[in-house]
């Protein structure tokens, strides 16, 4: 029994997190919270604009303003908050100051333009910024991995690779890039504008090959290094020396797949890259910017900006469904009644948001019916795993009149089943992407070019089927578990694709197995439980860094944030723990940390794009997370 004090307390924290969630819906039903990445997504459109023309002298001034604000005091931009320097960001951050009119002798600019030649310089950093760089003049496209755009034509699956066996955020990246590949275009700077300051060593002295020793070595990584540094040595000499017949039959195959997926609202995969990057395919292609193809990407691209009265920053894309069922959900466990008005019409607007027609996830499950959800306000071709997990869920917990709820359900309890992998896991929005030998050519050399099943999205495919109903009899979720089994590292934890990193996989694996009637007493429950109580920090709160990707000696280690000690204290209470004192010091962290006017903050990253490459900060988490585990813990103790 818990003191009435603390019964007190703990009841005003959650009425005044609930009272702040259901301030900020909007008229319609929905949530939506920023969704913040890095300084890169920012620089990329600073670029962009002029590329194509479309400088807003005010608007990139105040873009300026957040870049000098995001600047490391060595010069350097980092990936995630408190991160180490990154080359590549520091690349696009100097060049978009650059272009915009800062001075390089200006300090930021003096600062930023040393950390580059120290670490290495343009041929030192990513793929990615070396074509951005190409496209300026700025490095030699020959130094650019080959992507013939007859890889179009190649078919499944009888080839190494085709667009089809790479994630769908690579797919609608590479298409239209494929084309600017082709034509290699090239707008050329006037001389002050070029970044030969740069270089180290000068251009002609540099060496623009590909590194043939992979890091870290195996003797397996080497083999596929390189075979395709092999490979693209053999496509740049094919590209240059022969006809190519099949050339132009590839361009408008290219050109057939934009045009169909440009046509939909919510941008090219509803993600910022990819939309770019079709803008400047499309004007390849000769189609004006004024054409609905191209003004359309424009249009999503500028309502991702964040902008207030000093500064302005993108976003890569939009979160709104995910948002929406995070807050549901946390509404619900949190004591919210199932039939309030507010959580109704978030119900109704998430029926509205569900695919109900094909995408590209039917190339590998062709006889399965649609009936997913996506991350954004609109992305038909793309539904994924993870939306339609948490949105069924909070579906199943609403409480709503008519048919309509029950039918969205079925459609999508049945997409989500079908998209099952063949080893027993779910991936995110495709089925079976998983040849991993494939992040070894020298085009993905950030390592996430495939969308294999993960240990949260199966752990997420576990809580939906046992909170609809089902046990461990179930076929699909046998063949889970044992995914699950095999994918958890030997001292307890689960990796996290989405979320970082291993406190977040735990969460999500814990959850699955406490919804499906999992025993809390198995040896491998209870070993995830002894790591996480052994990563408690002292102020009672769990945290762990972006960098446990990168080494996983930091898994559970850092500062500790109100998502991540909620992610933890879910995860205790999934598996059995809800008393001692590792739990009542989880609970009053979140108690002293959260705002007087009912919400928490993470100052830290909380979600991942791509691991080690690419991270995120949702701003709606603190808000959510923190509440779901206070009135969990309400609810385990009366």
């Amino acid at each position: 029994m818990l003191p009435s004090g603390f019964v007190t307390t703990l009841h005003d924290a959650i009425t005044r997190a609930q009272a702040w969630l259901l301030a900020h819906q909007a008229p319609d039903g929905h949530w939506v919270g920023e969704l913040e990445a890095n300084t890169t997504i920012t620089s990329e459109y600073l670029l962009l604009c002029h590329l194509i023309d479309r400088v807003d002298r005010k608007k990139e001034a105040k873009a300026v303003r957040y870049l000098r604000r995001r600047q490391l005091p060595d010069g350097s931009f980092n990936l995630f908050e408190d991160g180490p320097a990154n080359l590549s960001a520091t690349i696009k951050a100097y060049f978009a100051m650059k272009l915009a009119g800062v001075r390089p002798a200006d300090s930021a600019m003096v600062a930023a333009r040393e950390r580059i030649r120290e670490m290495g310089g343009p041929v030192k950093a990513d793929v990615f910024t070396k074509i951005l760089l190409a496209l300026f003049g700025e490095y030699d496209w020959n130094g650019v991995p080959a992507m013939p755009v007859e890889i179009m034509l190649l078919p499944r699956p009888f080839f190494l690779f085709n667009i089809y066996e790479v994630s769908y955020w690579s797919r609608t990246v590479i298409v239209p890039l494929l084309i600017i590949m082709d034509r290699k275009p090239v707008k050329w700077l006037p001389p002050h504008l070029a970044l030969d300051e740069l270089w180290p060593d000068s251009r002609e002295k540099t060496s623009l090959r590909f590194p043939r020793v992979p890091e870290p070595f195996t003797w397996r990584k080497l083999f596929w290094k390189n075979f395709f540094i092999a490979v693209d040595d053999g496509l740049k000499i094919w590209e240059r020396f022969t006809k190519r017949p099949l050339r132009k039959r590839a361009i408008e195959a290219a050109r057939a797949w934009l045009e169909e997926r440009l046509a939909v609202p919510g941008g090219l995969g509803g993600i910022y890259p990819a939309m770019a990057n079709s803008i400047l395919a499309m004007r390849l292609l000769g189609y004006p910017d004024d054409h609905p193809l191209v003004s359309g990407q424009i249009k999503e691209i500028e309502a991702l900006a964040v902008e207030d009265d000093d500064e302005i920053h993108y976003q890569p894309c939009p979160s709104p469904v995910w948002d929406t069922a995070l807050t549901v959900n946390a509404l619900i466990e949190s004591g919210v009644a199932p039939d309030h008005p507010a959580l109704r019409r978030s119900a109704e607007w998430l029926i509205d948001r569900q695919v109900l027609v094909p995408g590209d996830w039917q190339v590998k499950r062709p006889h399965v019916k649609p009936g997913g959800w996506a991350f954004q306000y609109r992305n038909d071709f793309y539904p994924d795993l993870d939306d339609t997990g948490m949105v069924l869920m909070a579906l199943e917990k609403v409480r709503v009149d008519g048919d309509a709820a029950q039918t969205a359900k079925e459609l999508g309890l049945g997409w989500f089943l079908g998209m099952q992998g063949e080893d027993g896991g779910w991936a995110s929005f495709d089925a079976d992407n998983n040849r991993l030998y494939l992040n070894n050519i020298p085009f993905a050399d950030h390592g996430a070019l495939l969308d294999p099943s993960t240990e949260d999205l199966t752990g997420r495919g576990l809580e939906l089927l046992g909170t609809l109903g089902y046990g461990k009899d179930f076929e699909p979720v046998r063949r889970a578990i044992h995914f699950l089994r095999h994918a958890q590292r030997h001292d307890g934890p689960w990796y996290g694709r989405w979320g970082v990193n291993y406190i977040y996989g735990t969460w999500s694996v814990l959850r699955g197995l406490r919804a499906i009637g999992e025993d809390p007493r198995h040896e491998y429950v209870q070993r995830a439980v002894r790591w996480l109580e052994r990563h408690q920090n002292r102020d009672g709160g769990w945290g762990e860094t972006c960098e446990s990707y990168d080494d996983p000696e930091f898994a559970g280690v850092g500062e500790s944030t109100p998502s991540q000690t909620a992610w933890a204290l879910l995860s205790l209470f999934a598996a059995g723990t809800t008393e001692g004192r590792t739990v009542e010091r989880g609970v009053e962290f979140l108690l002293k940390t959260q705002r007087p006017d009912g919400s928490w903050e993470d100052r830290l990253w909380n979600g991942t794009g791509f691991p080690r490459v690419f991270y995120l900060k949702y701003h709606l988490y603190a808000k959510c997370f923190p509440l779901w585990a206070l009135g969990v813990y309400r609810s385990v103790q009366r």
